[in-house]
C-alpha cells in the first residue's frame, strides 16, 4: 500500500528531498514538524514523503478521520486519532511515552494544529521533543514547486520563541496549498 501511494504522489509530479538515514540518523526517532498546513492534500504528499525515507511513523491526525470504514487502514499507515476538542487528552504524555518505547519511531505533527490560519504554532510538539529529549525535524510542502522532504533538524534549547523562529523562517520560503491559509509570518529584525 505505502509503495502505491509514493508512486500516485510522484506520478503527480512531486519529487522529494530526503536525505538517506545514514546522513540523518536522528530522523529515525525525532518529532517531524510539517508545515505549512493548509489542506488535505498535505497528508498525501507528506504521507508519502515519510514512506519514501523508510522511517516509522507516528501522523497525529484529528479523530474524525477515522471511522468503522478507515481504521483498520489508517492504523496501519501510522496514523492516530486526536481528540483535539479534549484538552485532557494527555496528548503530550502519550507521544513521550511513545518515544520512549522505541528508538525506531518519530511522532509527525503539524504545528498550526488546525489547516484553518493561525497566528501562532500550538506548544505540544515542542513540548513532546523537550519531554522525550529528542530533535525536531522540519519537513516541508512546496506546492508552487511540486517539492517535499526534510529540512534542518532543530534541537530544541528551552527557547521556545528563539527556536520557532528557526522554524517559521524556514517554512515561510516553501508555498502551502492554499498560500492564504499559511498567516505565520517570522518576526522581521530591524
Amino acid at each position: 500500500m505505502r509503495k502505491i501511494w509514493i508512486w500516485i504522489v510522484k506520478m503527480c509530479g512531486w519529487h522529494f528531498e530526503i536525505p538517506t538515514l545514514r546522513e540523518r540518523p536522528e530522523l529515525r526517532h525525532c518529532v517531524v514538524a510539517v508545515a505549512p498546513h493548509t489542506a488535505f492534500a498535505d497528508y498525501l504528499v507528506g504521507g508519502a514523503v515519510l514512506f519514501a525515507a523508510g522511517v516509522n511513523p507516528r501522523i497525529f491526525v484529528k479523530k474524525e478521520f477515522f471511522n468503522v470504514f478507515t481504521r483498520g487502514l489508517l492504523t496501519r499507515l501510522g496514523l492516530v486519532a486526536v481528540d483535539r476538542g479534549n484538552i485532557h487528552n494527555d496528548l503530550v504524555a502519550k507521544a513521550v511515552d511513545t518515544l520512549k518505547s522505541s528508538d525506531n519511531i518519530c511522532i509527525v505533527i503539524t504545528p498550526e494544529g488546525t489547516r484553518k490560519p493561525v497566528k501562532r504554532f500550538k506548544r505540544g510538539f515542542y513540548q513532546i521533543a523537550m519531554q522525550a529529549g529528542v530533535p525536531i525535524a522540519l519537513g516541508f510542502l512546496d506546492f508552487k514547486n511540486k517539492r517535499a522532504g526534510y529540512g534542518p533538524t532543530i534541537y530544541p534549547t528551552g527557547d521556545y520563541e528563539a527556536d520557532v523562529e528557526q522554524m517559521v523562517e524556514f517554512f515561510d520560503r516553501h508555498t502551502p496549498c492554499h498560500p492564504e491559509g499559511w498567516a505565520i509570518r517570522p518576526k522581521r529584525q530591524s
